[in-house]
């Protein structure tokens, strides 16, 4: 019932002009593996992303297709909890624009370019340890960064 309330706020016609003013303000892409790796050691460059994102001061622009899988995710593995992970996807944060995903079918898993799709709408960087994104960053015209090397910029 809760994602419902987020869903009707996602879809408002405001949304897209509240993505253009964050963008002038430091927002990024989180892929789901981040987001994982953050519950699981809190000491690393991922949780590190993830808590300037829970401080306001960073803001993690999404959509509800890379929300639905962060949460199919989380929700498969026991020691996660999705509440823990919800409040990160603030609904002022949620991008509703067009998203052209044929522009990315050079990625060998599908589920992937979802993110790179929203990266390339929005202009934020896709901060992910995915493998088969990262090997396939040169071919792509979004911005794509490893934690680590979020954190050193």
């Amino acid at each position: 019932m809760q994602l419902m309330g987020v869903r009707d706020r996602c879809n408002s016609p405001s949304v897209f002009s509240r993505v253009q003013s964050i963008m002038s303000i430091s927002a990024v892409i989180i892929d789901t593996n981040v987001l994982v790796a953050s519950e699981f050691n809190p000491k690393s460059h991922s949780a590190q992303i993830v808590k300037q994102v829970r401080s306001g001061q960073l803001r993690m622009i999404w959509s509800e297709q890379t929300r639905d899988e962060a949460k199919l995710i989380v929700d498969k593995i026991p020691p996660l909890s999705w509440t823990a992970i919800a409040g990160l996807f603030h609904p002022a944060d949620c991008y509703n624009g067009a998203l052209f995903p044929k522009r990315f079918q050079q990625i060998a898993d599908s589920s992937d370019i979802k993110f790179a799709a929203l990266s390339d709408a929005t202009g934020a960087p896709l901060i992910t340890m995915d493998q088969g994104l990262l090997s396939a960053r040169d071919t792509l015209a979004v911005p794509m960064l490893m934690p680590f090397e979020f954190l050193a910029l």
